[in-house]
C-alpha cells in the first residue's frame, strides 16, 4: 500500500519534511517513490509548498495519506471533508480574429 508521509530533513532539533509517497512498509527516512511538497514547521508561520497535481495523481490512485499530511493537505486546498477537491479549469481565453 501506498503511504503519503513525511520524511525528516534538516538538523538536529531544526526539524523540517519532504511530503513523499512512499510505500508503508519502508522506514520513516528510507526508500520513497516521489517527493510530493515540503513542511517546514519552525518558520513563523509553518511553511507547506505541495505539489497539488500530484498528491492529487497519488490519492486518486489509492495512497492513503498520514494523519499529519491529511491535515497539512486540508491546509492547502487539496482534501475537503476527507475528499479531494478537483483541478481547477483554467477558462479559455477567446482567440481574436483579425477581420478584413
Amino acid at each position: 500500500m501506498i503511504k503519503l508521509r513525511l520524511r525528516r530533513m534538516g538538523a538536529k532539533k531544526r526539524p523540517s519534511y519532504r511530503i513523499v509517497a512512499a510505500e508503508s512498509k519502508s522506514p520513516r527516512d528510507g526508500r520513497f517513490i516521489e517527493v510530493v511538497g515540503f513542511y517546514d514547521p519552525i518558520t513563523e508561520p509553518a511553511t507547506i509548498r505541495v505539489n497539488e497535481a500530484r498528491a492529487r495523481h497519488w490519492l486518486g490512485h489509492g495512497a492513503q495519506p498520514t494523519g499529519t499530511v491529511k491535515d497539512l493537505l486540508r491546509k492547502t486546498g487539496v482534501l475537503v471533508d476527507g475528499k479531494v477537491t478537483p483541478m481547477p479549469v483554467a477558462e479559455p481565453t477567446p482567440v481574436e480574429t483579425a477581420g478584413t
